[in-house]
């Protein structure tokens, strides 16, 4: 079975030297993760039922997944955020040649790429997965829309290629499948859409793209139970050094995956740490303005684009590594241009091989320039795996709210700009939010350069 092994050393202890979080700080530090733990076992959260308790929709939607493997040649997910990052990031991770449905996820509205994509597809041959629990989401619903006209123009049955994943009764995309006859997968009402990744938000797109999604939450079982004990908690000591770290001027997490295949789970981290944890106040509702910036990237190829600044730019920067074991596939590197001596040594090894020492070598260089780092290795990139990684960070996202003393699953932030989009497109009912924009002061064209 695989598993994840996380390493803190190059963030505490003597092994950190001075880019080390000190036993004092961790010492201090004690009642603070007390309180988290006792939170966690208290408070009811929805995504921790998520690993064992949907055997009967599991049922469901294997079989709604391969009757359309069966049925269609393309599968569209239509969504936006957690709707899509999350099926973004497992689709990346668990990818294989011999796939036999083609795989989009439209999580934006750039009519060149919409154009492009569904000006691409044989609309019999299709099926749109529309996700949003609200269905207010003006992107996610211009995209039904358009899909919807498509179908529509054709003579295409909306029921035969439409699947709405929504809320349970309300909203306009449940009143729409209601209408339309769609079938209709449900995303529970205390599960928020970033943490949405282990309901059918995420099953269904695994499912149909043949992913082992009994495996996933076998994985995410597994890890709840090692991220709910008091003492060797990875999730815990995860969210504590982060919240540490923040109080000290470490205001940047970097996500560094060494894999492609795990290049999109730092978008989903992006969103989930920075949209959980970015809060303007805390729950006795005191100014805070606490969070920690999420910045992703890839090994080796940000080696060359941001390391220069992680060893030697500003020490606000906790970066997390990614690292594979052992890879599905690999490659050696042939002994060619034996006469170049500054790159014979290179002949006769892995390319995994030297991706690792690439990893290791950019951790060490880390070290040296005193700037923590945290290092979580999968042992293959597999279901199991990636359902354990993808609830892990719930879980320490979770931990550093509890931490912070704030609301981990609200978004007040989101919502004003969602206000105001309402307001420029013209939503009846936001007229004051439109004058209220339209009073704003005007740009001085002396700062608009051509």
């Amino acid at each position: 079975m695989s598993k994840l092994i996380f390493d803190f050393n190059n963030a505490v202890g003597k092994t950190a030297g001075p880019c080390g979080f000190s036993e004092k700080e961790l010492e201090d530090a004690q009642r603070m993760l007390e309180a988290a733990h006792d939170a966690m076992d208290s408070k009811a959260m929805g995504f921790r039922r998520l690993p064992t308790a949907q055997d009967d929709l599991l049922a469901d939607i294997e079989t709604t997944a391969g009757d359309i493997r069966q049925r269609y040649d393309n599968f569209v997910v239509l969504g936006i955020g957690g709707s899509a990052l999350g099926p973004i990031a497992v689709h990346q991770a668990l990818f294989a040649d011999d796939a036999d449905i083609n795989f989009f996820v439209e999580d934006n509205i750039d009519p060149v790429r919409l154009a492009r994509v569904f000006g691409g597809l044989d609309l019999g041959k299709t099926m749109f997965n529309v996700i949003t629990k609200s269905g207010k989401t003006s992107e996610t619903m211009a995209q039904l829309m358009a899909a919807a006209g498509m179908l529509q123009e054709v003579g295409l049955p909306l029921d035969e290629h439409i699947i709405a994943t929504t809320d349970k009764q309300n909203g306009n995309l449940a009143r729409i499948a209601r209408e339309e006859g769609l079938k209709t997968l449900v995303i529970p009402d205390d599960v928020g859409g970033r943490f949405s990744e282990l309901t059918p938000v995420g099953l269904l797109p695994a499912a149909v793209c043949g992913y082992d999604i009994r495996a996933m939450l076998r994985g995410a079982a597994d890890m709840d139970a090692i991220c709910a004990r008091r003492e060797n908690n990875p999730a815990a000591t995860y969210a504590l050094l982060h919240v540490i770290g923040m109080k000290k001027g470490l205001s940047i997490s970097v996500m560094l995956p060494y894999a492609d295949s795990l290049k999109y789970m730092s978008d989903w981290y992006a969103q989930i740490w920075a949209e959980s944890l970015g809060k303007r106040t805390n729950l006795a509702g005191e100014e805070v303005f606490c969070g920690q910036t999420p910045v992703k990237a890839l090994g080796a190829t940000d080696q060359h684009s941001q390391i220069q600044l992680y060893t030697e730019g500003p020490a606000d920067k906790i970066i997390t590594f990614l690292r594979v074991e052992t890879f599905s596939r690999d490659l050696d590197i042939p002994k060619a241009f034996a006469y170049v001596d500054d790159i014979a040594f290179l002949g006769g090894r892995a390319f995994s091989e030297l991706l690792d020492a690439e990893r290791s070598a950019t951790e060490y260089a880390l070290l040296r320039a005193g700037r923590p780092s945290i290092t979580i290795t999968l042992s293959e990139v597999d279901a199991y795996s990636v359902g354990a990684l993808l609830y892990f960070f719930e879980m320490a996202t979770a931990y550093a709210g509890e931490m912070l003393d704030i609301n981990t699953f609200d978004q007040p932030g989101v919502e004003e700009g969602k206000l105001a989009t309402f307001a420029l497109m013209g939503k009846p009912g936001f007229e004051e939010k439109k004058a209220e924009m339209d009073a704003r002061p005007q740009k001085d064209e002396a700062w608009i350069m051509e």
